[in-house]
C-alpha cells in the first residue's frame, strides 16, 4: 500500500485502503495468534460488522510486554460486573497506548484521478458528478472573491474552504435535505448544495437587513431553518454534544434520518468531543461525526493535539464504529459518508469518520500560516494534493468535462459571486431594534431600558455610531 505522505515532517503519514471497511467499537478475545487486520470473509454492504483488530502480542513478564488485546484466561473465571462478565486473567499486563499498525486511510481515486485496482466504491452518474464538481468551483471561486473583498476593508472577516472542497461537497451530496447538519465553520459548501443561495451567502457576510440573523452573527456563521442546517456558533465544539440531542429526538420520533456534525481535529482536545461521543454511543444515537483532520489546529499541529493514532482509533474507546478516508478524494469520501449515514440510521447507531485533508489557506483572515507552517508544504498540497484537481481528471476520462466547460463554469461562477456582492452592499442593515428582539416572547424591562439608553446615546452622538445603521 501507498502512503499519503506531506513534505512536512509534522505531518503523520497514513496507510491508504480501497476498501470501505469500518473499524469495530468492539475487540474480539479469540483467535490463535497472527497480527495485523484481518481480512473480511465478503463483500462490505455498509452494514456488516466492522474487520478490523489489534495485532496480538506473546506474552511476557509484567513491565516487559505490554499486551494490546488478548491475555491467557483462568479457566472459568469471570468478574460478574454490572456492566458485562470480565474474564479473568492471572497475569499482569498493560493495554499498549498504541497499535503496531496504523489505521488505513480509504481512498477510491490517485492522484492522477484513475481509480485504484480492486477499488470498491459508490458509483455517481454524469450528472451526479457535474454537479459535484461544479459546487467545488464554485466553492473554491467564492472563496477567492470574499477573502479579497475582506483585504479590501469591504467585510471585517472570512475563513475559507481552500484545500477542503471535496469533504464538504461529496459529504453534502451523500446526505439527505431531511437529516440535520449542524456544521462548524468551515461548511459552507454544505449548505450551497441544500440550496442556500450565494447572494443569502454575500447577505449574511455583510450584515444586512436580508441576512437571516439579522445582522447579530460573525460572517461565516451561516444557517437556514428550511435547509435543515443549524446556525454556527463560534465556541469550538458546542456543535458536538448538540447533534447527539438532535440525533435522539430523530429516534424517538422514528425519523428516517441522522444528525450529521463537522468539526476539525482541534476540537477533538474539547470535553464536548469526549462527552458527546459517549453520549451517542450510551444512546445509540444515529448521528454521523465528521472530523475534518487538516493537520492544524489553527498554528497547532496534530502531533502537539494528541497522542493516539488520529480521530478514528477514539471511536473504539467510546464504543463506536468509525473509519478513516481521504478527504481530498471526492469519490472516498461520498462512498464513506453514504455508507455511514446507511448504518447510522438502519442500524440506529452513532458513526465516527475521519477525513484526513490539508488546510491550504491560512485558518481565517485574522491569520497568517506561513509563520507556524513552511510554504513549500502549503504549495506541495494546493498544487499536487487537490481534490477539485483530482476529481476533474476523473470526469474528463469520463469524457463528462472538458475545457471548455471548465472556463465557461468559473467565468459564470465569477460573474454570480461579483454581483452578489454589489447587492449585498447596497442593502441597508438591520435596524438597532432587531438587536434586542428574537430572545423573549414578551421583552422583559431590563431589555426594554437598554434599548432605549442605546437609540438615546445614538441620537445624542450619532457621530460615534454607524450612519447606515436605522434606529
Amino acid at each position: 500500500m501507498a502512503n499519503l505522505i506531506s513534505k512536512s515532517t509534522k505531518f503523520n503519514h497514513f496507510l491508504l485502503n480501497t476498501r470501505v471497511r469500518f473499524f469495530s467499537p468492539f475487540t474480539t478475545s479469540s483467535g490463535n495468534g497472527g497480527g495485523g487486520f484481518i481480512k473480511p470473509t465478503g463483500s462490505f454492504s455498509g452494514e456488516s460488522a466492522a474487520i478490523f483488530r489489534p495485532e496480538r502480542y506473546q506474552s511476557g513478564k509484567a513491565g516487559e510486554q505490554l499486551d494490546t488485546i488478548d491475555y491467557e484466561e483462568v479457566e472459568n473465571q469471570v468478574m460478574d460486573f454490572p456492566g458485562g462478565k470480565v474474564p479473568i486473567t492471572s497475569q499482569m499486563k498493560f493495554i499498549s497506548e498504541s497499535s503496531e499498525k496504523r489505521l488505513p486511510c480509504y481512498r477510491v481515486l490517485d492522484d492522477d484521478g484513475y481509480p485504484l485496482p480492486g477499488t470498491i466504491f459508490e458509483g455517481v452518474s454524469k450528472e451526479l458528478a457535474i454537479k459535484m464538481y461544479s459546487s467545488m468551483v464554485t466553492l473554491q471561486t467564492m472563496d477567492t472573491i470574499f477573502y479579497e473583498a475582506q483585504r479590501q476593508g469591504r467585510l471585517s472577516f472570512y475563513l475559507t474552504t481552500a484545500g477542503e472542497e471535496a469533504i464538504n461537497i461529496a459529504s453534502a451530496a451523500a446526505l439527505s435535505l431531511d437529516d440535520f447538519v449542524l456544521p462548524q465553520y468551515r461548511e459552507v459548501g454544505v449548505i450551497l448544495w441544500r440550496g442556500y443561495p450565494l447572494e443569502q451567502v454575500a447577505n449574511q457576510l455583510f450584515g444586512n437587513k436580508f441576512d437571516y440573523g439579522k445582522g447579530r452573527q460573525m460572517p461565516c456563521h451561516h444557517g437556514s431553518n428550511e435547509l435543515n442546517y443549524l446556525t454556527v456558533s463560534s465556541p469550538i465544539a458546542t456543535q458536538i454534544p448538540q447533534a447527539v440531542g438532535v440525533a435522539y429526538s430523530l429516534k424517538m420520533e422514528k425519523k428516517e434520518a441522522c444528525a450529521v456534525t463537522y468539526f476539525g481535529d482541534g476540537s477533538t482536545s474539547e470535553g464536548d468531543f469526549h462527552a458527546a461521543l459517549n453520549f451517542a454511543a450510551v444512546l445509540d444515537a444515529p448521528v454521523v461525526f465528521i472530523c475534518r483532520n487538516n493537520g492544524w489546529a489553527i498554528s497547532t499541529p496534530i502531533n502537539q493535539q494528541f497522542r493516539s493514532d488520529g480521530i478514528a482509533s477514539k471511536g473504539q474507546a467510546y464504543g463506536i464504529r468509525s473509519i478513516r478516508v481521504d478527504g481530498n478524494d471526492a469519490l472516498a469520501t461520498y462512498s464513506a459518508i453514504r455508507a455511514a449515514r446507511k448504518m447510522a440510521i438502519k442500524e440506529q447507531r452513532p458513526i465516527l469518520v475521519e477525513a484526513m485533508t490539508y488546510r491550504v489557506a491560512h485558518h481565517s483572515t485574522s491569520d497568517d500560516s506561513t509563520k507556524y507552517r513552511p510554504v513549500e508544504e502549503i504549495e506541495h498540497w494546493k498544487t499536487e494534493k487537490s481534490p477539485i484537481s483530482k476529481f476533474r481528471k476523473y470526469i474528463q476520462r469520463n469524457g463528462w468535462w472538458n475545457d471548455e466547460n471548465e472556463s465557461e463554469l468559473r467565468g459564470d461562477i465569477r460573474k454570480q459571486v461579483l454581483e452578489a456582492i454589489q447587492a449585498a452592499e447596497k442593502v441597508e442593515k438591520p435596524s438597532l431594534t432587531d438587536l434586542f428582539t428574537d430572545v423573549y416572547d414578551k421583552m422583559p424591562l431590563n431589555l426594554q431600558d437598554q434599548e432605549k439608553f442605546v437609540k438615546d446615546a445614538v441620537r445624542r452622538f450619532p457621530k460615534e455610531y454607524p450612519s447606515d445603521v436605522p434606529i
